[in-house]
């Protein structure tokens, strides 16, 4: 008797053969195990101040000791995904706790909120108005829960985790980016983190689910609501608070690696709820922002796009930066597998090709974060207060483990 049909086997004929989703499996394993793992793991721990000393440079030379909070929360969540779903090392959970320490030592302010950057020490530095840090210390939380087994830290994660809600969603607690009586604008950025957030705690909270659960449409309602503009084939970064087009450079602004990355964690829902329709939907915003955001001249994906083609405004628009690139990858292949069309294999061949030429440090290790726009080496750091041990190690776990997916697919 067949197997039965479930909604996102690729199609018969597949558009990757067995041969190449076996060398890329290969090529994103080793990469993230025998690369990037290690580079980092070797120069995180601060042994004297407790944290994470990652602001480095090409060659791992560190260039300062400040800590950015971001940064912190992401490299307990992925140390702590490794051991979940990799390999249950003592030392790989060590990093884990060795951040988790800090963080709950030093990140948090006495309103339960969380700075954006500390001191070497722990001193707070810097406060910001939005609510990243949270959502970056809530996967921490929920994730290091998740590999101790630790009651405690899955509660931390839960009060962290509704404590962004209700800043969130109670107009007046965060000031405003502009003067509300003059114009009242909403950006992408917040549902987008809200759906990532909440589709990593549910994994590890699956008892209240239905919390996250509840977030998760909220917020892919909102994207598709206010974001999503059919009419301009794109998904805009700022609009009006009723969702409507602001006609200023910041209003026609796309960011084309952030709309591509949602595009992925909604795929990943349409996943999760076995429902093809949301999958077609993401995939939709994915062909949108590669399209737009694909530079024609010399390959890569632009950093800023204006949605009417008139030039855009930030100053860094031409500039290739690597997590866009991590993030289409996976989009491609994920959407490789769940729709099994041939035109993401496309893209996806497309983007590997030009990826892989250009971030690799193949001196150093790990891979270069900007480039300009004909992809040469615009800044050597492999550590700021952005960029870390984040979106191309995720990259590299998550693309390894849709590509032994698509392996045991064409095995059945």
């Amino acid at each position: 008797m067949s197997k039965p049909r479930t909604a996102f086997e690729p199609s018969a004929t597949s558009p990757m053969t067995p041969v190449r989703i076996r060398e890329l499996r290969d090529l994103y394993r080793d990469g993230l195990l025998n690369d990037t793992v290690p580079w980092w793991q070797s120069r995180l721990l601060d042994h004297e101040c407790g944290g994470y000393l990652t602001f480095r440079d090409a060659d791992g030379t560190l260039l300062s000791t400040d800590k950015p909070v971001w940064v912190l929360g992401r490299v307990i969540w992925m140390w702590s995904r490794l051991y979940n779903e990799v390999e249950q090392r003592p030392e790989g959970l060590e990093v884990a706790r060795h951040g988790i320490d800090f963080m709950l030592n030093h990140a948090f302010d006495s309103d339960g909120r969380m700075f954006f950057s500390l001191t070497r020490d722990g001193r707070p530095l810097r406060k910001r108005r939005y609510l990243f840090s949270e959502t970056f210390g809530t996967i921490a939380l929920a994730e290091y829960a998740r590999a101790t087994g630790s009651e405690e830290m899955m509660e931390r994660a839960r009060r962290l985790y509704r404590l962004l809600l209700m800043y969130y969603r109670t107009p007046g607690l965060l000031p405003p980016k502009v003067l509300p009586q003059t114009r009242q604008l909403k950006g992408h950025a917040m549902p987008m983190i809200l759906l990532a957030t909440s589709q990593v705690i549910r994994k590890a909270d699956p008892g209240d689910a239905t919390l996250y659960d509840d977030t998760i449409t909220r917020s892919m309602d909102e994207v598709f609501r206010d974001f999503v503009k059919p009419e301009k084939k794109c998904l805009l970064e700022t609009v009006l608070a009723d969702g409507s087009i602001l006609d200023t450079p910041e209003g026609r602004t796309i960011n084309p690696g952030h709309a591509i990355e949602t595009s992925w964690f909604i795929m990943e829902e349409g996943r999760h709820r076995n429902d093809r329709k949301i999958v077609e939907r993401a995939c939709q915003i994915l062909e949108w922002s590669l399209d737009i955001g694909w530079d024609t001249q010399h390959g890569g994906i632009l950093y800023f796009v204006d949605c009417d083609g008139k030039q855009a405004e930030p100053y860094e628009h031409e500039l290739k930066l690597w997590w866009p690139h991590n993030e289409a990858l996976y989009a491609c292949l994920l959407a490789v597998h769940l729709t099994g069309e041939p035109r993401w294999a496309t893209w996806y061949e497309r983007l590997h090709e030009w990826s892989f030429a250009h971030f690799p440090d193949r001196k150093n290790g790990e891979w270069y974060g900007y480039l300009r726009r004909d992809g040469s080496v615009s800044s050597t750091v492999k550590g700021n207060m952005w960029k870390g041990p984040f979106h191309l190690p995720r990259m590299q776990l998550y693309g390894w483990q849709v590509l032994e997916q698509m392996l045991q697919h064409a095995r059945a």
